[in-house]
């Protein structure tokens, strides 16, 4: 029987041609790649770092290494697509064209990955990647070098939250140790078993003092020993053992007592100027995360991450152990002034760093104009601290006789100059008013918590003073007003494509210096994503 044309037509199978067992030959990968795909911009960025940044990779002896170009390309197109475990690098090369053509044939393993991106000298190059970039965006003209954008977020360390170390804690054994040793070494010169040492501190003994002692008394329980051994008579011997009792148990604290002075000893290194550390992971310091959603303030290990931005792209950046922002202001400008680029005119921040020291360093030192509020910048706009008066910024003040006038219309004269330094050595110098009689005066409860019979005291910075009139006076201008009103949309969405577009939350490396490369890494790749995204 014949079947129907129809029929016939519509059973022909509507493929393309498909065959595995077809000899294909292979293809250039970039005819593969989007006109504007991420890995030119990678490729064209680590091609513009110049050859002497490489040389500290270059050697004579061994197996040839993989070019150092071809391992930095790798890692930041991988890092730009979320992917940040060696294991799963080490498939992109397989998997994604892309990668495939930057590695050009190539396939490293993870662990000559893990080993590269961690290494001292990778700083270097992505220090150069940042500085070639920052060129780039000059000459697209993408950012106008006018002003840099500063501010700070904390990303968890590559450590485990439970294993902390506490300085006040340690500050605490420490002492009782000191205590504990010094009462011993009194027991021991009280029952005649060591001699008198001559000592460094009357305040507490050091190991090589502690470890002279114990080897008198291992001289003194051998002594014992020896003439329990020779000794004839049991009664003797019992004696004798009743003697080396003490000697022994002695011997034992001591002992027990040099490994933990070592040990706080090496905590207190650890420590540096923090008040913790990690056991997993000794440079990271336990921080309050905003991603504490029991709301408890909970402490996790990590790092702070200092950023200055301009454009929505970071153009330097810093690890610090301290969880505040305001003491890493000075130590941050001055790496960029080192490692990446002179300042711009304006170097503008949140109150976090608004402190007489960094107003100081920037406008005297830096010769720089500071776009930096202070803490009660904001409250002082509001109507209620305008009119409280026992507010002592409220308080009438005649230049001609220096005084002050409180709100029972008594007078503040002025007494003495004082000047106090902080726990870092800076100082400040006030000027002290006192009120000439607080006796009876009826809004004393209301006015100061001094005791009675004390007068109410006023104690004034003059200079502080001038440096907040000048920041209220910059952020009322209207052109350096709309600059400091540029930081919310310049500096905080980077860390929205940190975080939630890149999904980079935590470290994967452990160390200061890895995590510097890695952060490095995934910041740079960040600024590829968005110069890719405009192009």
């Amino acid at each position: 029987m014949r079947l129907p044309t129809k029929f016939i037509e519509r059973s022909v199978p509507m493929y393309k041609d498909y065959n595995m067992n077809q000899l294909v030959l292979p293809l250039n990968l970039e005819i593969k790649l989007q006109k504007n795909d991420i890995a030119f911009h990678i490729n064209h960025l680590v091609e513009s770092i110049p050859s002497e940044a490489f040389e500290p990779f270059l050697r004579n002896t061994g197996r040839p290494a993989y070019h150092p170009r071809m391992m930095l390309k790798i890692i930041l197109c991988a890092y730009s697509q979320s992917v940040f475990s060696g294991r799963k690098i080490e498939g992109l090369l397989k998997d994604s064209i892309r990668m495939m053509w930057l590695a050009q044939g190539n396939e490293p393993s993870y662990r000559t990955i893990n080993r590269f991106r961690v290494h001292p000298d990778v700083k270097e190059l992505i220090r150069q990647c940042f500085i070639q970039f920052r060129s780039q965006l000059v000459q697209e003209k993408l950012i106008d070098q006018e002003a840099i954008f500063i501010d700070g977020t904390k990303i968890e360390a590559n450590a485990n939250k439970f294993t902390f170390v506490w300085k006040k804690s340690i500050e605490k054994y420490h002492h009782n140790l000191i205590e504990k040793s010094n009462q011993l070494y009194d027991e021991l010169l009280e029952k005649e078993i060591i001699p008198e040492i001559e000592r460094e501190s009357a305040e507490e003994l050091s190991v090589e003092e502690m470890t002279r002692i114990v080897e008198t008394v291992e001289e003194v329980i051998e002594d014992y020993d020896e003439k329990i051994e020779t000794s004839p008579d049991v009664e003797e011997r019992k004696a004798l053992r009743r003697e080396r009792k003490f000697p022994k148990q002695a011997h034992k604290q001591l002992i027990d007592f040099i490994h933990r002075k070592q040990k706080y000893q090496r905590d207190f290194e650890i420590f540096g100027t923090r008040n913790s550390y990690s056991k997993t992971d000794p440079d990271a310091t336990f921080m309050r995360m905003k991603d504490d959603y029991m709301k408890n303030g909970q402490l996790k290990p990590g790092y702070n991450v200092q950023l200055a931005t301009e454009g929505q792209y970071v153009l330097a950046y810093s690890l610090f152990p301290n969880p505040t922002d305001t003491r890493t202001l000075i130590p941050f400008l001055d790496e960029i002034e080192q490692h990446y680029f002179e300042l711009p005119k304006y170097i503008v921040a949140d109150a976090g760093y608004g402190s007489q020291q960094n107003y100081d360093d920037i406008l005297t030192n830096r010769e720089r104009e500071p776009l930096i509020t202070y803490n009660m910048y904001l409250k002082e706009q509001e109507k209620k601290y305008e009119q409280d008066e026992f507010n002592t910024k409220n308080w009438k003040y005649d230049e001609e006789t220096d005084t002050y006038t409180c709100p029972n219309q008594q007078k503040l004269v002025y007494k003495y100059h004082t000047v106090r330094t902080d726990n870092y050595g800076y100082e400040r110098e006030f000027k002290v008013y006192e009120c000439e009689n607080c006796s009876g005066c009826p809004l004393r409860s209301l006015c100061t918590k001094a005791k009675e019979g004390n007068n109410r005291k006023l104690m004034v910075n003059e200079k502080w003073e001038q440096q907040k009139e000048y920041v209220r006076t910059k952020l009322s201008d209207e052109k350096t007003g709309s600059i400091y009103r540029r930081r919310k949309i310049d500096v905080e969405p980077v860390f929205g494509f940190l975080k939630a577009n890149l999904r980079f939350n935590r470290f994967s490396v452990r160390g200061k210096s890895k995590v510097e490369n890695e952060m490095g890494i995934a910041l740079m790749a960040v600024n590829l994503r968005k110069y890719t995204a405009i192009r």
